[in-house]
């Protein structure tokens, strides 16, 4: 068994933590070591969850939140009373709507990034880990330092930290360094880098279409940057990178395309031998079409282990998929020394973590602390971006604007159900203004108003191939798709989330990108439309598309 890997960085496991990793493996059986390659997807309150961990006996499960902090809590608590060895427990937790539902309500990337101000995003991923550890949780598959360059991606927008690089980099070692100083797992993702590609993995196999010399300048130093800080974990994503396979064989063909996620040479090659990451390598969700696109679910899971990543993202039959992988090391197609290697680095990580430490005391702390809420509240003061007022609209009040028209489709995000409409309305009224709130542009006498509000609610659309716009939708018929208020009657659109609007309405007069539905944004946002706030003018990303007409 080769242990040497474990007393150097990220692990920097002691004797004692080193034995126990050593004393752990070899006590697994082959089930019980196949067992530690898989994190579950949990969520909800199945009733037979707790068994399943029993007898299955994961490494790791990741909790998709309920509303209820202390359930929530408690369920964790069970399920690491339900297994031998400790679980990692692991979420999303990059902020907004990804994030604690019941905990702090805090800025997404995008909007740290317009802030620009590290001490923010330092407090920003200090709330974030403690409510964390406070409830159980000990890996966060954040930060996402992928580069918003494609407009059109939906899959990166509001997650990322913008487009600039060195604004990308000082966020990111930022918030993973926090999070690690506090207990919490970071993961960098999305190996090997996003962005580009203005589709999304979850439907496809995505393509990082940069020559190698532009990659290591860009994506490399990312994530070199991240392995230099001592990120734990990276994760291996469905996406593809030709330029680096085609450099190691001669005629890839296909082979150019393969996901990164199932990919030895970017995975083991690339990220451990070249860039030096001796972490733990854990696959994206392994049944998003970007992998199952390429090769059938089932054989998949094998494969992302044989392929250098140490753990697999879910699984719907965990009985069938751990049985594959079983069959796999029996058969040879997944050899002993790299199923030995990713166990170690499971159970490595969990060591990192203090979790084989029994008499290690539970993080203290409280959910929602008022404090933290005062803090998060001034950050999302400072987030919300003025990018263009052509015609001084702002600030606005009941005297000069009081009759306003707002339309809306609402808060969409498939990942969360319907999070449903906009506060922002009943917050105006509560201010003077009379709103009339249709999810459809009516046609209108323009006498009959004073304002027209767009409220667009679009913020991580996971499983959304394109954002945009929607005029057809909004119109409700062709005629209705072509009608334009902002001659008329002052308009502005405010985008609580993907920042690129204007690509399909660049002569609007007045356009605020605020990056977050939360109604904690639309506060801020009213009282900068009040005039009560100075508005951001930074972007963290280019609001305009490239199109010089945007700017008018």
């Amino acid at each position: 068994m080769n242990t040497s890997f474990l007393s150097r960085t990220p692990f920097n496991l002691d004797a004692r933590a080193i034995s126990w990793v050593e004393a752990t493996y070899r006590a697994l059986s082959l089930e019980e070591k196949v067992g530690q390659l898989f994190n579950f997807l949990s969520r909800g309150t199945d009733p037979d969850e707790l068994e399943r961990l029993a007898r299955l006996r994961p490494g790791g499960m990741t909790r998709y939140f309920g509303s209820d902090g202390e359930a929530e809590r408690a369920r964790i608590a069970e399920a690491q009373r339900a297994v031998p060895v400790p679980l990692l427990v692991s979420a999303d937790l990059e902020g907004s709507r990804m994030s604690l539902p019941f905990g702090t309500q805090v800025p997404n990337p995008l909007a740290l990034a317009a802030i620009d101000d590290l001490d923010v995003t330092s407090e920003v991923s200090r709330i974030i880990a403690e409510e964390a550890a406070f409830i159980g949780v000990n890996w966060s598959f954040a930060p996402v330092i992928d580069i918003n360059r494609a407009f059109r991606s939906s899959i990166v927008a509001t997650r990322s930290f913008g487009s600039d690089l060195d604004t990308i980099r000082r966020h990111a070692l930022t918030h993973l360094e926090v999070l690690q100083k506090h207990g919490i797992a970071a993961t960098a993702k999305h190996w090997p880098g996003e962005g580009y590609d203005d589709r999304d993995q979850h439907l496809v196999t995505t393509i990082n279409p940069l020559p190698m010399k532009e990659w290591d300048a860009t994506f490399g130093r990312l994530y070199r940057a991240a392995i230099e800080a001592g990120v734990l974990s990276i994760m291996s994503a469905h996406i593809a990178l030709p330029a680096f396979v085609r450099s190691q064989l001669p005629d890839p063909g296909v082979e150019a395309f393969r996901p990164a996620s199932i990919s030895k040479l970017l995975n083991i090659e690339l990220l451990r031998g070249r860039l030096g990451f001796n972490g733990l390598i854990v696959s994206d969700a392994s049944e998003m079409a970007g992998l199952t696109s390429w090769c059938r679910m089932r054989a998949a899971k094998s494969q992302i282990i044989a392929n250098g990543c140490d753990m697999i993202l879910f699984s719907r039959a965990p009985e069938e998929d751990m049985a594959e992988v079983g069959q796999a090391v029996e058969n040879g197609s997944l050899p002993v020394e790299r199923l030995e290697d990713a166990v170690l680095r499971v159970l490595a990580l969990k060591a990192s973590l203090g979790l084989h430490d029994a008499t290690r005391p539970r993080p203290a702390g409280a959910m929602a602390r008022a404090s933290d809420k005062a803090v998060a509240d001034a950050a999302l003061r400072r987030a919300p971006t003025l990018v263009k007022d052509t015609i001084g609209l702002l600030p606005i009040n009941p005297q000069n604007h009081r009759r306003v028209l707002v339309i809306s489709g609402g808060i969409v995000s498939p990942l969360h159900g319907t999070p449903g409409e906009f506060k922002l309305p009943a917050m105006l009224t509560a201010e003077g203004f009379e709103v009339t709130v249709h999810q459809q542009q009516p046609l209108v006498d323009p006498t009959d108003f004073d304002l027209v509000l767009y409220l667009l609610g679009e913020e991580t659309l996971l499983t959304r191939g394109r954002i945009f716009l929607d005029w057809a939708k909004l119109g409700a018929d062709f005629v209705g798709a072509m009608r334009r208020y902002w001659h008329d009657i002052p308009t502005a659109i405010i985008s609580f989330g993907y920042p690129y609007y204007l690509y399909d309405a660049p002569r609007a007069p007045v356009y605020i990108n605020a990056y977050s539905t939360l109604d904690e944004m639309q506060a801020a946002v009213v009282d900068l439309l009040r005039g009560r706030s100075p508005w951001n003018r930074s972007s963290p990303v280019d609001p305009y598309c490239g199109l010089e007409d945007a700017r008018y």
